[in-house]
């Protein structure tokens, strides 16, 4: 998760234009929907991210919901009374609705604002309920289920896309996901979801609708309180007005859904049997570069005690304790385990452990969570992030890296492993290295200070 503030200018819609960003998603296909569920992180999320879609089916007769997760009260920390805030955004958000969907059901959760990772299975259990049997004409790919994008740099629209992921997958409905914040902090000229860019070009009427459904919430693009700047500024309600709304579409419909469990001691045991070596971690080229990309972009040349989850084989553990006074490596299967202990001898300490269940005590320096987060599902993951950070020491650094291409067995991909770490409130990023194949980032606690800082150069 990027760290932004939406105070600054961002990035200018221009420059998304001049990019050519808005010609290049494919049609967004509505054949054959015959139920629409909108899920919003907070109020106006609908109306920024799928107001025209909202209006296009809801005024063809589709049944419409919208799921509302919080209530947005946290929107003006300190400056705002939170529960005269949370009563004025729900009446602004029907108000919204009464312009683009009049007829749409309205869902309102009432979680925490800011707090949705804590309240996921709650979030689960309401959207799976809007999506409950008697809504509609079909189910499964007659149903669009619509969501903040998981990669938008917010936390509570992290875990609103993701939980619609496991939803959609779980119905075998269509999956599309709106980026709101990305069109603030991202760039054109980087990586970014360009295959996965689908465009629903809007009438001049779907245009003035969606215009008219953000003043509606006055709260967010007018000045509540002196001294206060609106959440979503100038150029952000340029991005809104295009005559287009942009969506991530990940699977195309009918695609078989990825795991939605983390993969367990069995799927470790099955895959090293009879393999001393099937990572390739000792024979290819690729490996050895990445190890050396790894160990290169450590802050300090020595640690006290480092821990390595999913140290497989023990490759990377051997190099790693040539940087460290201690290391412990822990692993799910035995097989890679006993192939460690026949590299490394009694040099480290290994565990076999069922993590993120299970964790091992004691507090370190340096945690490597090196090609491994991907194997949890998104619970897990979750539990594995706030372990490390509980386990780490308050001069302690956290190295990920994850393979970025799309493995099927895999329940999560790397980027969105990499999106949690980053969403960590205790985390800051102090080293980001990415290629098309791998990303790899150093995290430490809050503030991050350069190498140059902390041994006084600058």
């Amino acid at each position: 998760m990027v760290t932004f503030d939406h105070r600054e200018p961002g990035t200018a819609e221009q420059t998304w234009v001049d990019a050519g960003i808005l010609t290049r998603p494919h049609p967004l296909d509505l054949e054959g929907v015959d139920e629409l569920v909108v899920l919003a992180a907070h109020p106006d999320d609908e109306s920024f991210g799928a107001a025209g879609l909202l209006h296009r089916l809801g005024g063809a007769g589709v049944p419409v919901t919208v799921v509302v997760a919080t209530d947005g009260e946290a929107s003006y920390p300190g400056t705002a009374d939170v529960e005269e805030l949370r009563t004025t955004r729900r009446g602004e958000l029907v108000a919204a609705l009464a312009v683009l969907a009049p007829s749409a059901r309205l869902v309102l959760l009432g979680l925490p604002d800011g707090g949705l990772r804590e309240h996921r299975d709650e979030l689960r259990r309401g959207l799976d309920a809007a999506l409950a049997p008697g809504r509609g004409q079909g189910h499964g790919q007659g149903t669009l289920l619509v969501a903040p994008w998981r990669g938008d740099g917010h936390r509570d629209h992290r875990v609103a896309g993701e939980t619609a992921a496991d939803v959609a997958a779980a119905r075998d409905a269509r999956l599309a996901e709106y980026p709101i914040w990305w069109w603030h902090w991202g760039d054109p000229a980087s990586d970014g979801p360009w295959q996965h860019l689908h465009g629903l070009r809007l009438t001049p009427t779907e245009v003035a609708a969606k215009a008219k459904a953000l003043a509606a919430h006055a709260t967010q693009v007018a000045l509540p309180t002196p001294g206060t700047e609106p959440v979503l500024g100038a150029e952000m309600l340029r991005h809104a007005a295009r005559p287009v709304e942009v969506f991530v579409v990940e699977r195309a419909p009918g695609a078989p859904p990825p795991p939605t469990r983390s993969l367990d001691r069995g799927f470790f045991d099955t895959f090293y049997a009879g393999r001393t070596d099937p990572w390739g971690f000792e024979t290819r080229w690729y490996e050895e570069r990445k190890r050396a990309v790894l160990l290169a972009a450590l802050p300090r040349p020595r640690f006290r005690h480092g821990l390595e989850i999913g140290c497989s084989t023990g490759v990377l553990t051997a190099e790693l304790a040539h940087r460290c006074d201690r290391v412990t490596g822990v692993d799910i299967a035995d097989a890679p385990l006993d192939r460690a202990r026949r590299r490394l001898g009694d040099t480290v300490e290994l565990l076999r452990l069922d993590t993120p269940a299970r964790w091992p005590d004691g507090t370190y320096d340096l945690i490597v969570l090196s090609e491994v987060l991907y194997y949890y599902d998104r619970a897990d993951l979750d539990t594995a992030v706030d372990r490390t950070v509980a386990t780490l020491d308050d001069d302690g650094v956290v190295v990920a890296c994850h393979w970025r291409h799309e493995v099927p067995e895999y329940p999560l991909a790397g980027d969105e492993v990499h999106d949690a770490l980053r969403s960590h409130p205790g985390l800051d990023v102090l080293v980001r290295h990415e290629e098309e194949d791998f990303v790899l980032e150093v995290l430490v606690r809050r503030p991050a200070r350069s190498v140059a800082r902390e041994t006084g150069l600058v």
